[in-house]
């Protein structure tokens, strides 16, 4: 059987990750594709479990490292009862983040060393993926967008606008960096063009 694909949609608070995840499962399904959709963190029993802890309670309730053990155990979780499973039986998995929000957030908005976490990536042995989509939007359209969700706001929604701003140009470095790996689009136009976007994109690079 064909190993299945793996896809992670990346970027700040708002910028229509689930939105984004949701029409590529429904377009993809359409074209006769098995799709797993999930996210980080969470995705398994496990994960959801340490994503209470991560993502409720005061902005200051953990350190960077603190953060980056928790989404390790998280990520870990994650792999072994969701994504390799998928993969193996050659389904198209889209995870809303992955390792390069922990690398945006915590490393580059909050200053963890990048050395520890690809210590973590290597000890859980996390794979790349095959495609990551950076949406990318100012951070105050971004923040302005998830306030006013249904969910409320979390942990890091309530982070300051310098922290935010960090993340947004880490993400573009990330981009940057691994330009096979990573696409950009642009997560202020329409739902219905960045959709197709991805999907053009992922016609180019996966098949």
């Amino acid at each position: 059987m064909e190993e299945g694909r793996f896809i992670t949609l990346e970027g700040g608070e708002g910028t229509g990750k689930s939105t984004l995840a949701r029409g590529l499962a429904e377009a993809l399904a359409a074209r006769g594709r098995a799709v797993v959709t999930t996210r980080e963190p969470g995705g398994a029993p496990g994960a959801d479990a340490i994503r209470a802890l991560l993502v409720q309670g005061d902005v200051n309730k953990w350190s960077a490292t603190e953060e980056a053990l928790l989404f390790a155990a998280a990520r870990l979780n994650h792999l072994t009862h969701t994504v390799r499973p998928a993969l193996a039986r050659g389904a198209i998995v889209i995870s809303d983040r992955y390792y390069d929000s922990t690398r945006a957030y915590q490393v580059a908005a909050g200053g963890l060393a990048p050395s520890v976490l690809d210590q973590l990536n290597a000890l859980i042995e996390a794979p790349a993926p095959h495609l990551t989509f950076i949406l990318d939007l100012d951070p105050s359209s971004g923040l302005s967008r998830s306030r006013g969700a249904e969910a409320g706001e979390d942990r890091f929604e309530k982070k300051d606008r310098g922290f935010h701003a960090r993340v947004r140009e880490e993400f573009l470095a990330i981009a940057a960096r691994e330009p096979k790996r990573c696409a950009i689009l642009d997560a202020s136009a329409a739902k219905d063009a960045v959709l197709a976007q991805a999907l053009k994109t992922i016609e180019a690079r996966l098949w």
